[in-house]
């Protein structure tokens, strides 16, 4: 008699949907590591992605061109002023909480505190210069709106912090589900502020929806994952120069960030709130590659700290994996560049169809800037990170001013399309500098 089979028909029957749905993802993933984590990076972006992309097609349904620009471009300074106040601590977890041992909760909540405290400081600054940087902005002043862009500023330093915190203790599968839970709550609450008729909904949208991610996602690192690493993990020597090597990583990462969110701005300055709102959609839909190829550089990241004789192996199938994954991907966006942003509108379609096509071409080549940056990081060697990061951002902002005037809101996607192309050559010729083990650099 089979006394085995009424057993695992009760241990299945006792298992909850959400752990067979785990069962099934995890037998889908890789099972190398740099990989696995990868992937479900990926599924993370590709997650906030498309309900990211759901919640523009109502932003654009519910709210007319004007609005949409304005309210992208208050997003993209947030989004800057994020990136200058949380001081790049996300990749600093990644490079460091797996080797924090019993230090991990204190490292965390040190960087949080840092990171939130220099973002409101930056929101704030900023608020108080919008007549002049952004007079366009001038709705950030209302008292309500002007809290929730500080609250959002600020919130959104621990929401890409969290993110690196749970990669760096091997929970990337809670990054998809806070990135899912963000997701939703922005759309229910984008719907609430169109039927109030809120001229800033879009922004109480995301600020509202930031306060609930947070709280659900720290539950579970703080109370779940923090404790598990501490015990599990050996604690080892904090590596020299930390300092040094925070303060070299957040000025390089400044200028990767003004490249992505000054854009917009300098749309918005130049050509309008209208043109504004046609790059933004095209940008949103075009930086889902761009995504991708940085979710596979913070798992090549932190996988190096365990495994750091392994780095340029790991550099190179993140090169192949990704690089497959992005052709597809590419291919689809220039194709159906037009019936993709006519589910904006037929305006979107009309204006920013060719931008959208220029624009995720110019993602191939960022994969190569992206695994070159993050190898420069994991070996300290970040004078070339940095170099790398300041050519971009100088070279995109240079070549949008310049073109725009021209092109018009195309002139952006040529900026960028130019910019990837001419560091992705820069790179493969002197592929030496990053992409060979050491041992056989120095021989």
């Amino acid at each position: 008699m089979d006394t085995a089979s009424p057993t695992r028909s009760t241990d299945m029957r006792r298992r909850s949907v959400p752990a067979v749905l785990r069962a099934g993802v995890a037998a889908a993933l890789p099972r190398e590591p740099v990989l696995r984590t990868g992937h479900l990076l990926a599924i993370s972006s590709l997650v906030n992605a498309g309900f990211g992309f759901i919640f523009w097609i109502f932003a654009t349904h519910w709210y007319d061109e004007r609005i949409v620009g304005l309210s992208y471009s208050a997003l993209s300074a947030s989004l800057l002023l994020t990136g200058i106040g949380q001081l790049n601590l996300n990749d600093f977890l990644v490079r460091f909480v797996p080797s924090a041992g019993r230090r991990t909760r204190r490292l965390v909540l040190t960087c949080y505190a840092a990171s939130t405290s220099f973002s409101l400081l930056a929101a704030t600054v900023f608020l108080a210069l919008v007549p002049v940087v952004a007079p366009e902005l001038d709705f950030l002043l209302t008292p309500v709106v002007a809290v929730c862009f500080v609250v959002a500023t600020a919130g959104y330093a621990v929401f890409v912090l969290q993110d690196g915190a749970l990669t760096a203790v091997r929970r990337p599968g809670w990054v998809v589900a806070e990135n899912a839970i963000f997701s939703v709550a922005k759309i229910l609450l984008l719907a609430a502020g169109a039927a109030l008729a809120l001229f800033s909904g879009i922004l109480l949208a995301w600020a509202g929806a930031l306060v609930i991610s947070l709280l659900v996602a720290n539950a579970v690192l703080l109370r779940r994952a923090v404790p598990r690493h501490e015990r599990e993990t050996e604690t080892k020597p904090p590596p020299p120069r930390l300092l040094g090597y925070a303060a070299a990583d957040w000025l390089g990462s400044l200028f990767r960030l003004a490249a992505y969110t000054l854009v917009p701005l300098l749309v918005l300055n130049d050509l309008g709130a209208e043109q504004s709102a046609f790059f933004s959609v095209a940008w949103s839909v075009a930086y889902v590659p761009y995504l991708l190829a940085r979710n596979m550089g913070t798992s090549l990241l932190a996988e190096s700290v365990r495994r750091p004789e392994r780095l340029v192996e790991h550099g190179l199938r993140v090169l192949r994996h990704s690089g497959l994954l992005l052709i597809g991907i590419t291919v689809v966006l220039v194709v159906a560049a037009p019936q993709i942003l006519s589910l904006f509108g037929a305006a979107y379609a009309a204006e920013g169809s060719t931008l959208l096509r220029l624009l995720a071409l110019s993602a191939l080549p960022n994969l190569l800037l992206s695994v070159a940056i993050d190898v420069a990081r994991a070996r300290r060697r970040l004078r070339w990170a940095v170099t790398l990061q300041v050519v971009l951002c100088v070279m995109v902002l240079g070549l949008a001013g310049l073109l725009m005037p021209v092109l018009g809101v195309t002139g952006a996607g040529v900026a960028w399309l130019v910019t990837q192309c001419v560091l992705g050559i820069v790179l493969i010729v002197f592929r030496s500098r990053w992409l060979v083990p050491v041992t056989e650099r120095s021989s």
